[in-house]
């Protein structure tokens, strides 16, 4: 009995899986283009106080 619970947890994990990959994208991240670069680079050299 275990192990037909085990084969229906898989098939189902795989079919999850199938349907993530193949559904509309839900993300719903702004569309903003690169942002530029505001500051001093970091430099690894030099003694924090």
């Amino acid at each position: 009995m275990k192990l037909l619970k085990d084969i229906q947890q898989l098939i189902q994990n795989i079919w999850l899986s199938i349907l993530r990959i193949f559904s509309p994208r839900d993300d719903d991240y702004p569309e903003i283009g690169v942002q530029p670069f505001e500051g001093e680079p970091y430099d690894g050299n030099q003694q924090s106080l």
